[in-house]
């Protein structure tokens, strides 16, 4: 059945932590992959997890920087190399999770990069798009039997209130038809990471593998880093003297909602929303700020399907079965 996109009860919101959202839930025996989850958000993700007693593998692209940070932390995780963008990298990381997990219980797809200049991969495609959906897209269709595998698995995908810049033109995934612009690229493959989830609730739910898009709110990491200074301060993320704006939220707190997505009992027999502040989230409208709500294309089920389809495609990866 599908999850209507409207807020329910939680006890937790916009300042709540990874740790307060997995204080008092037991993971033991639970296996949670993190892409991306040496850096910003991912490593508190990480930390939340691992700390509430999941073994928690981490899908790194720079493995030495990923020892670096999480070999000093508390509980069991294991670190393997991915490059999201390079097909041969995810179908090798995907064989080592098999030969090392018989089920994933939860995939976090965690890892994008944002505002980029003009990059392109092996293939040719946009470097956004194909890091931030594709990646993630051929990731989880190689782990679908291990996700099949486990007792109601979750998957929960990284979004942004960014799918509010901009549609998706499935026409021009990769921008060769069009001069390139980065913040409408980002917001493409925001958009993408959020109808992947709704399609893949949907595929999913009768295999009882449950899926969700999140916002994890506006907060300083290293995502930003193809952004300069100026460029920040001109959004309004930090004043003049370099105080980042009252509204952000710490790493802890940017963590909180996708550990929310992973495992609250709240959310058990629903899938396919957009959830922010440890919530599903509101439908925007012409009042709601443009650092939150909803906006009608990323529930669009058609859109969803059509995006799938030329995933697929340009992947040449199908789920099995």
């Amino acid at each position: 059945m599908p999850t209507p996109q409207e807020p329910i009860d939680s006890p937790f919101g916009h300042r709540s932590t990874a740790a307060e959202v997995a204080a008092g839930i037991d993971l033991a025996g639970k296996n949670i992959l993190v892409t991306g989850g040496y850096s910003g958000l991912g490593t508190e993700t990480v930390r939340a997890l691992a700390g509430a007693g999941a073994h928690v593998l981490v899908g790194a692209r720079r493995p030495d920087a990923a020892h670096k940070v999480l070999d000093e932390m508390a509980g069991q995780i294991s670190i393997l190399p991915l490059d999201l963008s390079d097909p041969a990298s995810i179908d090798t990381f995907c064989e080592k999770v098999a030969a090392k997990w018989g089920r994933i219980d939860i995939l976090i797809a965690n890892a994008a990069i944002m505002a980029s200049p003009l990059m392109r991969d092996a293939r040719g495609y946009e470097m956004q798009f194909a890091t931030n959906h594709l990646g993630h897209f051929q990731m989880t269709a190689r782990l679908w039997p291990l996700l099949k595998a486990a007792d109601g698995a979750r998957v929960v995908i990284l979004s942004s209130v960014g799918h509010r810049l901009g549609g998706l033109d499935l026409d021009d995934p990769n921008w060769e038809a069009r001069e390139y612009a980065k913040w409408p690229a980002y917001g493409a493959t925001k958009s993408a990471n959020a109808l992947f989830a709704l399609q893949l609730d949907a595929l999913g739910e009768s295999h009882g593998v449950r899926a969700f898009a999140v916002h994890p709110g506006g907060i300083v990491t290293p995502l930003q880093r193809h952004l300069t200074h100026e460029e920040q301060v001109a959004m309004g993320w930090f004043d003049d003297d370099g105080n980042v704006h009252e509204s952000f939220k710490s790493v802890e707190e940017g963590a909180a909602t996708s550990v929310w997505c992973a495992v609250s009992p709240l959310l058990d027999g629903k899938g396919g929303v957009y959830c922010e502040d440890c919530n599903i989230g509101a439908m925007a409208d012409e009042n709601t700020p443009r650092g939150a709500g909803v906006a009608p294309h990323i529930r669009d089920t058609q859109l969803a399907q059509d995006l799938w389809t030329k995933s697929e495609q340009l992947t040449g990866v199908s789920f099995p079965g």
